[in-house]
């Protein structure tokens, strides 16, 4: 528990290798952790469950960090130059940040002071920060005067990122003043970018952002399960597959053609 508490996430095999057992031995443990509902199996390994409490900042930069890459990646092409957007917190987001930094002409309104951090350095994107109180453990910025700084804005684009999202499509997060937050952006921008990897089907978090169909495009790292495909699909939101997932190709074609 203290490995997957440090780092978000276990492989059956990693912690084979560290302790010298055979993989059943860790299977056979991760079971028993997962039935006492302090870890949540994934496929090879496991991960801390989620609850009424986010993990730590640094442990949710470090897990699926590729998968957050190649969700970057794709959502930074979508967006085009000459616009504006707003950025909001999360891990994801910000690898959305790490690759505007060729764009040109972006007017970039944030709450994540890791994301102004980024993006501050370069002269062809110009960067406003929210006001309000800065959260110590992630650097968000939240509250009240979050909300009301960002409803002054009408923007082109806004790529929001949750800490989960259940089967009938709600997009859930943890601080009821993030959240209000990220309420905002969503109803501030003409195109809504959903930012997410394929574990957050898995977690569970306690407050409700809004719903997916509130989404214009969905980037994430793996075909979606049926249910939010089939949401997509009815509701007209694009499903974006990053490049180097293995995915069943014609269902991630039937979201996009909806």
């Amino acid at each position: 528990m203290t490995i997957a508490r440090q780092t978000g996430r276990v492989l059956v095999d990693d912690l084979a290798t560290r302790f010298g057992v055979t993989p059943q031995t860790i299977r056979k443990d991760l079971n028993e952790l997962c039935e006492q509902r302090l870890l949540t199996r994934t496929h090879g390994g496991a991960m801390v469950s989620s609850g009424v409490e986010n993990m730590a900042y640094e442990s949710r930069r470090h897990l699926a960090e590729h998968e957050k890459r190649r969700i970057g990646a794709r959502a930074a092409e979508i967006i085009p130059n000459n616009c504006s957007l707003y950025v909001n917190i999360g891990t994801t987001t910000e690898e959305v940040a790490r690759h505007l930094t060729s764009h040109e002409g972006l007017l970039v309104i944030t709450n994540n002071i890791h994301v102004a951090n980024i993006l501050m350095p370069l002269p062809k994107i110009e960067v406003i920060i929210a006001g309000g109180m800065v959260r110590r453990s992630d650097g968000g910025i939240i509250g009240e005067q979050t909300v009301d700084f960002i409803s002054q804005f009408k923007v082109d684009y806004a790529v929001v990122g949750v800490s989960a999202i259940d089967e009938d499509g709600s997009l859930l997060d943890f601080d009821y003043r993030e959240v209000r937050a990220a309420q905002a952006i969503i109803e501030n921008a003409r195109n809504v970018i959903l930012v997410s990897d394929s574990m957050k089907f898995t977690r569970s978090a306690p407050v409700r952002i809004g719903h997916i169909s509130q989404v214009d495009i969905f980037v994430t790292d793996s075909t979606p399960p049926e249910p939010i495909l089939e949401i997509c699909r009815h509701k007209g939101v694009e499903v974006e597959i990053a490049p180097g997932a293995e995915t069943r190709d014609s269902e991630a074609q039937g979201a996009n053609a909806a």
